[in-house]
């Protein structure tokens, strides 16, 4: 990959997919400058050779986070999550989802029948005093809301199963057994960390009183993403985000699982939430970090941590353009050597204004290239400047879809299954106009041949995919219970 002198079109740089794919072309007449500006970017443009290498390193992590006497020292550490099963289209009823994630919360009620899914919910807020006070406060605050929400659904004499989607990092010891490691956005109720959140929710809406809801489930978002898409397509076994941060699970054989501490009951497998962020922070990726990658670590609040996650995620990509854009711009190779206050501060290149930039195909204005440059207040820029900044943004997104899509050539290497449909959620994956078609094109080339496999954008997955979540625990459990009553011998 590379830019493309007006002489080289047709050439077999722009031969590439990726380039076919989006009919750009680049046209930089100076040649010496070319050479200077691809020597700068040339971290960014990596061979398959590459890509492989990065599958053979997510495996070796892989099944260390999944060995009983190897996990300990893992740094991906292949959490179960004890969801065992995906939606079979038998799952009927009314179920509550709770999503708590931040200042706003939701909850939920989802009627399912067959294929039919029918969802209401409310949006509530929760206080400032309350995001500072005690957990009994908070769980009170929530036990209130679901009650009013079933009050005004007229449904607050039924029984209802809930899934609760609770997006703050969680030790998992069961399917609705989990503790909160540590607060995060803002929160810092007291008397929460260490502790079950699924018993501090139970304890709220039995002090509540007047309502019957019984929390079957607690998840995180990739699980929802897998579940959601589930539920229309039996293929899907992968749960993919690509957002602020990014994560996967999937489903894998309890054979495979060292640390599985429950039953081998069927189905005996269970969604594994592989926390592949972590990938890199033992050094294992280091054959492929740039300068503007240790940069970002650097200055990150995490120092020496999520390194997979830096090279991808929505959290930094912007700032490792800027990063980029900032080193041509002091070899006079970019704005004609002027940049500005704003472009020189830290985080200050927005990860959005890199789909945005993307998104300008009319070389004729360059319009949200030239409206990026605007409120970065540059003005010493020329439609050369345009077609350099477009490429770097272009480099750094197409490294972190190929850098993704090895993380799922290798789940799906490891499966083995033949047809595999992956779940994907994330504003980097709706917003960005290529990521979807990189990924598919890099996944292709690195994925045994004979699986076949699509990416299907999952749509509501904390909300809708906590309740299927509540639906399939509901049903196992019922099936199990009538598969006892079965085995008892007839007393009379």
């Amino acid at each position: 990959m590379g830019l493309c002198t007006s002489s080289l079109s047709g050439s077999d740089r722009l031969q590439d997919k990726f380039y076919q794919t989006k009919k750009w072309k680049y046209t930089i007449k100076d040649r010496t400058k070319l050479k200077q500006v691809e020597n700068i970017v040339k971290p960014f443009i990596l061979d398959d050779a590459v890509y492989k290498r990065v599958c053979d390193v997510m495996l070796d992590n892989f099944n260390k986070g999944l060995g009983k006497e190897t996990n300990a020292e893992a740094r991906v550490k292949m959490f179960p999550t004890y969801v065992r099963s995906v939606p079979d289209g038998t799952e009927e009823g009314d179920f509550l989802a709770l999503d708590l994630g931040g200042t706003n919360f939701r909850v939920l009620l989802i009627s399912l029948k067959g294929q039919e899914v029918n969802m209401e919910s409310k949006i509530f807020l929760i206080p400032q005093h309350i995001m500072l006070g005690t957990g009994i406060q908070l769980f009170d605050h929530i036990a209130d809301c679901i009650y009013k929400f079933m009050k005004e659904q007229k449904i607050e004499k039924k029984t209802l199963p809930l899934g609760f989607t609770f997006s703050f990092p969680c030790k998992q010891l069961g399917l609705a057994k989990a503790k909160l490691t540590t607060w995060t956005k803002g929160f810092k109720c007291e008397g929460v960390e260490g502790n079950d959140i699924v018993q501090l929710l139970h304890e709220a809406i039995k002090r509540k009183g007047d309502m019957e809801v019984e929390c079957l489930a607690v998840i995180n978002d990739t699980v929802g993403a897998l579940m959601s898409c589930a539920h229309s397509d039996r293929q899907c076994a992968i749960g993919l985000i690509l957002g602020t941060g990014t994560n996967a699970c999937y489903i894998e054989k309890l054979e495979n699982v060292g640390l599985w501490d429950s039953d081998y009951n069927d189905p005996k497998e269970v969604i594994i939430n592989t926390e592949w962020g972590a990938m890199g922070d033992d050094g294992g990726l280091d054959f492929l970090i740039t300068e503007y990658d240790k940069h970002v670590d650097k200055h990150s609040i995490n120092g020496g941590k999520q390194i997979y996650e830096k090279m991808i995620s929505g959290m930094y990509m912007g700032e490792i353009v800027r990063l980029v854009l900032e080193k041509l711009r002091r070899n006079g190779l970019l704005f004609g050597g002027v940049g500005s206050e704003e472009l020189s501060k830290r985080g200050r290149f927005y990860t959005k204004y890199v789909s945005e930039i993307e998104s300008d195909v009319d070389e004729s204005d360059f319009k949200s290239t030239k409206q990026v440059f605007e409120e970065l207040e540059l003005t010493n820029y020329t439609d050369e400047d345009c077609r350099i900044a477009l490429y770097v943004c272009s480099l750094v997104s197409t490294r972190a879809a190929y850098l993704a899509s090895a993380g799922i050539a290798t789940l799906l290497n490891k499966m083995g299954r033949k047809d595999v449909s992956v779940a994907v959620d994330g504003s980097l994956y709706r917003f960005h106009p290529h990521f979807h078609d990189l990924m598919v094109e890099k996944i292709e080339k690195l994925v045994t041949p004979g699986i076949r496999f699509k990416l299907m954008l999952s749509h509501d997955g904390s909300g809708k995919g906590a309740a299927l979540v509540a639906a399939v625990a509901n049903r196992l459990r019922d099936e199990e219970a009538k598969k006892e009553k079965d085995c008892k011998p007839n007393e009379d």
